[in-house]
């Protein structure tokens, strides 16, 4: 949903313009596109795919919520895993308790070792079910995946790397990574 409509692609890292960037492939039943920069990237992030995950694992989540109004420089929010599927137990996504606005949609979810497990697809519309059951639900938000992820990718030929197991970091030091 992220490049729905767009007629140019830009990239950017901490509000600065990287370039443009051209749609390779898209999966709109995944709600997945797979872009080609025109710079090169110096880092990437690794997949976690074939580790299992478990509720309750620390993430974070890193994007660009409510664009213009916060900071250029990107956001990190803190959570954990808080059901293994979506709505109604959609194995393709996980529940996440981080925080998540418009335009963290297409950001990387990490586990506490920076391999990326996942990919930010969206919230709870939490106005909806307020109308329906009479509470406001909080911290419901979901991402992609990473497995989902590595099944597109490889369906659409686009190479990626696979993260070995690695040795739990500080937050901050997977912030870091995320940001790269």
């Amino acid at each position: 949903h992220v490049i729905d409509g767009c007629t140019e692609i830009r990239t950017r890292r901490s509000g600065a313009d990287l370039g443009s960037a051209r749609v390779v492939a898209v999966s709109k039943s995944d709600d997945l596109a797979a872009l080609k920069a025109d710079t090169q990237s110096e880092s990437f992030l690794e997949l976690r795919v074939g580790a299992p995950l478990k509720p309750a694992e620390a993430i974070v989540v890193f994007g660009y919520p409510l664009s213009g109004a916060l900071s250029s420089a990107g956001n990190t929010t803190l959570g954990n895993i808080t059901a293994l599927t979506g709505l109604r137990d959609d194995s393709r996504y996980i529940q996440i308790s981080a925080a998540v606005q418009p335009g963290n949609s297409g950001g990387p979810v990490l586990d506490e070792s920076g391999r990326l497990v996942g990919v930010v697809q969206g919230k709870l519309d939490a106005i909806k079910v307020a109308k329906g059951v009479g509470d406001i639900p909080q911290n419901v938000n979901f991402a992609i995946r990473a497995s989902t992820l590595s099944n597109f990718l490889e369906a659409n030929q686009v190479s990626y790397e696979v993260a070995a197991k690695a040795e739990a970091l500080p937050s901050t030091k997977v912030a870091e990574k995320a940001l790269a």
